[in-house]
């Protein structure tokens, strides 16, 4: 058995997880030499939703971000979230904006790309794998896990077969909403490694507070790689401390060859950038308890204090309970999508809106509709045809890949960025946010300007004699 590999998510995924991306770049340079010297499979840093928190929240340009986690880590694989055909946006792109955002993100720095379509639908990922092969980077496809009576370890088996076929170099089990459970963890790694040649990762939450359970019995069924994130923003809503998975597996034959003494060293420093964060309030301790609700209701951690802020603005708190049981109606109504960005968004907001307003599907989402209508692709269920007519009226259905109606977009992106654009990369920025690109674009622009009018100053002053 060959030592177990290690993904690091301290600098993606764990501060998603815990208090929304927000950890900003000055808080993780400090860090980043050290991060370098453990000898991680990979460390994930980059995309879901950080390249829109840099420009939302944190003023910060989330392609100079990964040019200095480059820069610092020179001998780390990086690795990206991309959500297929979304790429880290919430609509679909035309193949020429996605081939181009992938060459940039390789250009940049990005080794590993893990790329995931909310659906499972394998077109809206060919274009993704095609493109990262074609710069040179690793191309992981991650199979979004969810359970329910369609989602058998058959379902999985299968589209992990379609998935090797299409040329990916290794497959991620993406157990975002904390589902799985230790012996299903061990059941379908064994299946997939009896399907595929190629490695498999785990990547789970420790929302239900089973995730090291999963990862051992995945780790003993022969599972290739594990994510994990530093001890002081590991568990709740996030995962299993990567201290201890080193420690649980030290002298076995899945030992990962990590200094565990070397990685304490980085405690002291997270610790600190943690109670900042508790300090600053973006960080609820109430985040780092485990949650078994997951297992009950099977809707993700984030979704369920969605749905409870919802129904707080509109009043209706005393409805949480009828709003939970009407979601898997609704999941069920829609072809049964697993329950990750954006599908769970959609999924919720009906069921939030079927509960308010005392009446199934009287009010419908602009987003439902697309979804039924097969805008995000095809769903893991067929939609019952009279279901479908009933939300959608006289529009017609699509069943082909929703990218083959995009025209190519780039030069058209190009042309609107111009007047923005300092750089090649401004134009993929500005394509996925829009106004919030803009935004950030002027307060950039804004700050250059009083760096060189500052320096004018200077040496327009003349020094007294």
């Amino acid at each position: 058995m060959a030592k177990v590999k290690i993904t690091e998510t301290v600098l993606r995924d764990a501060h998603q997880s815990l208090f929304a991306t927000r950890m900003a770049m000055e808080d993780m340079l400090p860090a980043l030499p050290l991060i370098d010297k453990i000898g991680f499979y990979s460390v994930e840093c980059w995309g879901g939703a950080t390249f829109d928190a840099c420009l939302r929240f944190l003023n910060e340009d989330p392609w100079e971000r990964l040019r200095i986690l480059r820069r610092e880590m020179p001998n780390t694989k990086l690795q990206m979230l991309f959500r297929g055909q979304n790429m880290l946006g919430y609509r679909h792109y035309a193949d020429d904006v996605l081939e181009y955002f992938v060459q940039k993100s390789v250009a940049n720095g990005i080794d590993i790309i893990r790329i995931f379509d909310a659906l499972n639908d394998i077109r809206n990922l060919e274009t993704a794998v095609k493109a990262a092969k074609k710069e040179g980077a690793h191309a992981q496809i991650a199979i979004s896990y969810t359970t329910g009576d369609v989602f058998t370890e058959d379902y999985y088996v299968d589209y992990a077969k379609r998935i090797e076929a299409v040329g990916a170099d290794s497959i991620c089990i993406k157990d975002m909403a904390a589902l799985l459970t230790p012996y299903h963890a061990e059941s379908l790694v064994k299946a997939l490694k009896a399907a595929v040649n190629i490695p498999i990762q785990l990547h789970t939450h420790s929302t239900s507070g089973l995730s090291s359970m999963c990862l051992l019995k995945a780790i003993e069924a022969g599972v290739d790689m594990i994510d994990t994130a530093l001890s002081p923003l590991a568990l709740g809503t996030s995962h299993t401390p990567t201290e201890s998975m080193v420690a649980a597996l030290q002298g076995s034959e899945y030992d990962t060859g990590i200094d565990l003494v070397q990685l304490q060293e980085l405690r002291p420093y997270f610790m600190k950038v943690r109670q900042k964060y508790i300090d600053n309030g973006l960080l609820d301790p109430k985040m780092l308890a485990a949650d078994a609700n997951a297992l009950i209701y099977q809707v993700p951690g984030g979704m369920l204090s969605n749905l409870l802020s919802q129904l707080k603005q509109a009043g209706k708190e005393d409805k949480f309970d009828e709003v939970l049981k009407e979601v898997p109606r609704v999941r069920a109504d829609a072809g049964s999508p697993p329950l990750v960005t954006p599908s769970s968004q959609i999924v919720g907001t009906q069921a939030v809106f079927n509960i308010i307003t005392g009446e199934r599907y009287k009010m419908v989402t602009k987003e439902f509709k697309e979804m039924v209508k097969g805008n995000y692709g095809r769903t893991p269920v067929p939609i019952d045809p009279e279901f479908r007519k009933k939300i959608l009226g006289d529009e017609e259905p699509i069943d082909c890949r929703p990218a083959d109606l995009i025209e190519p977009e780039l030069e058209k992106l190009k042309a609107e960025a111009a007047r923005w654009a300092q750089q090649d990369e401004d134009v993929l920025s500005y394509a996925m946010f829009g106004q919030v690109a803009e935004k950030f674009f002027e307060k950039r622009l804004d700050k250059q300007l009083a760096i060189d009018a500052e320096h004018a100053d200077k040496e327009n002053k003349v020094m007294p004699v």
